[in-house]
């Protein structure tokens, strides 16, 4: 009966249908020297059956490995869910577990006896990390790599600042990086990653991927950054791996006529001085003066400054920066236990206020907005459509003051400490980032542009930002003002505050920020876009432009 239910493997019933064939010819028996043959095709039987035995027993033997090896990673990680997925290495090995190395243990494991585990497994791989996922939690290492001027052999080591769960990625990992970077054209970042895969074969790990297809990917990664004779060297390292490897025998005489044609083309330049040229004693090169913050290009100065490398204040303008017990002129609800309230700029004028929500409060906000986290939206200047964007890696969900009273609280407690209506002011936005996340150099406020931002609301433009910080980050997750160079870092329990329009009614544009991508650790923040409509006897008009 169990031969019967078995089903054998292809090559397996080939030969048994190449043995009926044989067995069709019903005079074997009267010839010896045919049935010698008949024992010849039969040992190939055996032999092609032991193969088959030995492939099912390696084949059980590798998920066993595998179901091992996520056993005590999912009972590490399920310890401190977020704190796990808050190391982006963590992160981003779950999305390719998920979306590629299941798929493979699905292939694996493919047969009659596992029906069970196939359909549980096709059943629950609708809610599965796409592509798109993969590919983006491999970008945002790259993100993270550029901002915090990490090199590959740190994030593959795992070595990241106040790491609790570290994270080796292996061969494949950093092949995968450097595969996405060359879809994307990306070369600078293919060179990275090929070369610490490469680094680690070199160093022994053992990998599905072989030294000759990482070196084909890290020669023409350089060899498209101009550097040819870099490209030459790991071109004739290759060959000597492979020497019959077409691609590389071609590129080889390619980089090496390229590389004659430089060096003819250099000569020629050197025995050709240019008509009327007259040697001149070189100058001394003045020594140019520290470029002033202001001049340097907007990225370079948002990246500076998530790397706490930005500005420094005078001493002059510190020491005019305080710390305070703040009772909003004397309001009922702060006379006798007036709230912590310290100076974190000057211009624009950004202040924090601490232990201004509860953990309890927290928590109660993260479960109301969890179930309602969506792709976080911008508004598109030119549309006024509502859209994701590359440079905003974040899931938000807006919460009402009628869905619980804990919202209804906070928006009172805002409206005391800031002295502004919140009946026009948006939803409270809760946002939590993802791998990476960050939301690039933006304006929260209208420019005169884009008359319609926020037409719809019928409450004017946003006056103020009120922002919640309801986590620690380990290691970056700033809100930094690329313009002036001021840094706020997340603390939890804490909230900043600042106005994006003057009391004229004209957009502050200092107020441009930014949120840093997040290198370690979780961020959860809460927002409150407060609008004019409302305002007018709360924050009069100034006189002036710049008031």
């Amino acid at each position: 009966m169990l031969w019967k239910r078995m089903e054998l493997p292809c090559c397996f019933l080939v030969l048994l249908s190449c043995l009926q064939s044989l067995s069709a010819h019903n005079d074997f028996f009267t010839s010896i020297g045919q049935m010698t043959d008949l024992l010849y095709t039969e040992k190939d039987l055996v032999t092609s059956l032991k193969d088959y035995i030995r492939a099912e027993e390696n084949k059980l033997e590798r998920v066993k490995r595998w179901a091992d090896k996520l056993d005590s990673l999912t009972a590490t990680a399920t310890q401190d869910p977020e704190g796990f997925l808050g190391h982006p290495v963590n992160a981003f090995k779950l999305m390719k577990r998920l979306n590629t190395e299941w798929g493979d243990l699905e292939s694996l494991v493919l047969s009659d006896t596992t029906d069970g585990f196939i359909s549980n497994l096709t059943i629950q791989r609708q809610y599965f990390p796409t592509e798109e996922d993969q590919t983006g939690a491999a970008k945002a290492l790259l993100r993270l790599q550029d901002t915090y001027k990490l090199d590959a052999n740190t994030i593959s080591t795992g070595n990241l600042p106040g790491v609790k769960h570290k994270s080796q990625m292996t061969v494949e990992d950093c092949y995968e990086l450097g595969k996405i970077s060359y879809s994307d054209a990306d070369y600078y970042h293919t060179e990275l990653w090929m070369a610490q895969a490469l680094k680690q074969l070199d160093e022994g790990e053992e990998s599905t991927i072989d030294k000759v297809t990482v070196l084909d990917y890290l020669s023409y990664s350089i060899y498209q950054q101009g550097e040819i004779k870099r490209a030459l060297e790991y071109t004739l390292k290759l060959l000597q791996l492979d020497p019959e490897h077409q691609r590389a025998k071609g590129n080889v005489k390619y980089f090496e006529y390229q590389l004659e044609k430089q060096k003819k083309e250099a000569e020629e330049k050197a025995q050709k001085p240019e008509e009327g040229e007259k040697e001149e004693t070189p100058k001394k090169k003045k020594r140019s003066s520290k470029k002033s913050f202001s001049l340097i290009p907007e990225r370079k100065k948002y990246e500076m400054l998530c790397r706490g490398e930005g500005l420094r204040m005078t001493p002059r303008r510190e020491s005019r920066l305080f710390c305070r017990y703040y009772d909003n002129n004397r309001h009922p609800r702060y006379v006798l236990a007036p709230i912590k309230q310290q100076d974190e700029w000057d211009r624009p004028y950004i202040v924090r206020y601490l232990d201004i929500i509860s953990d309890e409060e927290i928590e109660k906000i993260k479960q109301l907005a969890k179930p309602r986290l969506r792709r976080a939206t911008i508004s598109n200047p030119v549309t006024g459509v509502l859209e994701t964007a590359s440079y905003r890696i974040s899931k938000s969900a807006w919460l009402t003051s009628y869905e619980d009273p804990v919202i209804e609280k906070i928006n009172e407690r805002i409206e005391a400490i800031t002295g502004l209506e919140m009946d026009t002011a948006e939803e409270l936005q809760v946002a939590n980032y993802g791998v990476g996340g960050q939301y690039e150099p933006h304006f929260d406020f209208g420019r005169k542009d884009e008359p319609d931002a926020f037409k719809e609301l019928g409450t004017g433009n946003r006056i103020a930002t009120w922002l919640f910080y309801m986590s620690d980050v380990t290691a970056g997750g700033a809100t930094v003002f690329p313009d002036v160079g001021a840094a706020v870092w997340p603390k939890k329990g804490t909230a900043v505050f600042w106005y994006n329009l003057f009391a004229s009614g004209e957009g502050d544009y200092s107020t441009r920020h930014a949120a840093c991508p997040v290198l370690v650790g979780n961020k959860w923040v809460s927002n409150k876009w407060i609008h004019e409509r409302g305002q007018e006897w709360r924050r009069p008009c100034g006189l002036n432009e710049t008031e």
